[in-house]
């Protein structure tokens, strides 16, 4: 087991949020100098799901899954059915009239879960006698048939025919799925990662638990696969957990902590209060090699194929952080309750010639593998490592509220959601610019030719 001791104290920690509160105005590597207000939404927006290069769904706590173009903001379609708040939500396909459908299946507080035709808005399919809310949702194209987690896992074909499904009477349910080798699931459930077998035959389709992985020791927050390979959950108390996607065995193990300053017995407990919160990890993100941890309001970059942590920022935002991604340029984004929306640029670090001697490359010795390393110059560190540093590059404020998510379209822009019940789509400044005076052109080029 690694322990990580990150962080500082006192006025260090202070130092470390208010350099991430100042970046300024001029921000010459963000791109995102213009904003549309999207507005249809009457109550907190929560998802997000990319339809195509152009499409997206958003939904929330009002019922409604609305459909937007990025480019030009328009809504295009609204899917109205549900009568209480979006659980989950995954994009689709159904096959009608021997034509593909682009498609969305959502679940909801209601207990029912619909299949919306996007081309139509229609839905097409409605199941209403569940026994719990589904919270998660899983397509597995390459078997034809997709799953909803709750307190009961079903397994459904793409005629919503329901085939098969395992009941599990705990209080959280499944909370969170991911797809393994050899037609594995894993699932979260409370503090465990359960392994279910789906056997499809012709007969029959079953699914049931074949091994319980609990290694956690609180609640599992996030879980993700990272790739064909390996996959990564998070839990409350900060444990980051690498497992093999194919034996279930542990890859590696993180614990973050930090270090604390001491006091007296209540300033302990209330501290202790506190860490909890700091410590948990509440999204996790991966581009297949490197995954990016929200943990309470920091941000921690993890290589999966080093098994260490490469960069961090224990104060990332004012609040906790809901969600991040690695943008396809390589930069790290997240979003935070505290309504700001930031660009992550991971930077290599100097290479000073000179032994380290104290501060944080001094606790190499600390938490490595090897305490040999302990006396060893901070430039060969720093090469064993792949240390790097996270820097701010970009702060778009715009949202009033807690900003739940963000989808990147990579050239066409970004589009963020918020408990102010707002979604905003933030464009690249220069390139739009250039759109515009191109479609002038081709106008006056047109009515010229009249």
């Amino acid at each position: 087991m690694l322990r990580w001791i990150l962080g500082g104290r006192g006025a260090q920690g202070a130092v470390e949020k208010s350099a991430a509160l100042c970046i300024g105005e001029e921000q010459p590597k963000n791109c995102f100098t213009e904003l549309q207000v999207l507005k249809g939404h009457f109550d907190i927006v929560r998802f997000l799901v990319q339809i195509d290069d152009f499409r997206f769904a958003s939904a929330g706590d009002d019922g409604m899954v609305l459909v937007w173009n990025v480019e030009t903001g328009e809504r295009l379609v609204e899917l109205r059915g549900h009568t209480q708040q979006i659980t989950a939500m995954i994009s689709y396909t159904f096959s009608k009239g021997g034509k593909i459908h682009p498609a969305l299946i959502t679940a909801s507080s209601d207990r029912t879960l619909s299949l919306w035709d996007l081309e139509t808005g229609n839905r097409v399919q409605t199941v209403s006698d569940l026994q719990s809310s589904v919270k998660c949702l899983l397509v597995l194209n390459r078997l034809d048939v997709w799953l909803s987690g709750g307190n009961e896992l079903c397994t459904w074909n793409r005629d919503f025919q329901l085939q098969c499904k395992t009941v599990h009477n705990r209080d959280a349910g499944i909370t969170a799925m991911v797809d393994l080798p050899k037609n594995c699931i894993a699932a979260a459930m409370d503090k465990e990662i359960v392994i279910f077998k789906l056997n499809l035959s012709e007969m029959e389709t079953s699914i049931f638990a074949i091994r319980h992985l609990a290694d956690h020791q609180d609640t599992i927050r996030a879980l993700i696969s990272v790739n064909d390979a390996l996959f990564v959950s998070g839990s409350h108390n900060g444990e980051l957990i690498l497992w093999d996607a194919v034996d279930w065995t542990i890859q590696a193990y993180e614990l973050i902590l930090w270090e604390e300053p001491a006091g007296d017995s209540q300033s302990e407990i209330r501290m202790g209060q506190q860490k909890q919160t700091e410590m948990s990890i509440q999204h996790l993100a991966t581009d297949g090699e490197l995954v990016v941890a929200a943990v309470g309001s920091g941000l921690y970059v993890y290589n999966a194929a080093m098994k260490t942590v490469v960069a961090y920022r224990k104060v990332a935002h004012d609040s906790d952080v809901l969600h991040t991604s690695l943008l396809d340029n390589g930069q790290v984004m997240s979003c935070s309750e505290d309504g700001s929306v930031r660009i992550w640029e991971l930077q290599d670090l100097p290479l000073p010639a000179e032994p380290a001697s104290s501060g944080f490359f001094g606790m190499f010795g600390t938490f490595g593998r090897s305490g040999k390393q302990a006396g060893a110059p901070v430039k060969k560190l720093l090469e064993m490592s792949g240390l790097r540093s996270l820097e701010l590059i970009g702060d778009l404020i715009g949202h009033s509220g807690a900003v739940q998510m963000f989808l990147s379209f990579g050239k066409n822009g970004l589009v963020t959601c918020s408990a102010d019940h707002l979604l905003i789509a933030w464009k690249d400044g220069e390139r739009e610019s250039q759109r515009r005076s191109l479609a002038l052109f081709q106008k006056l080029e047109e009515m010229q030719g009249l």
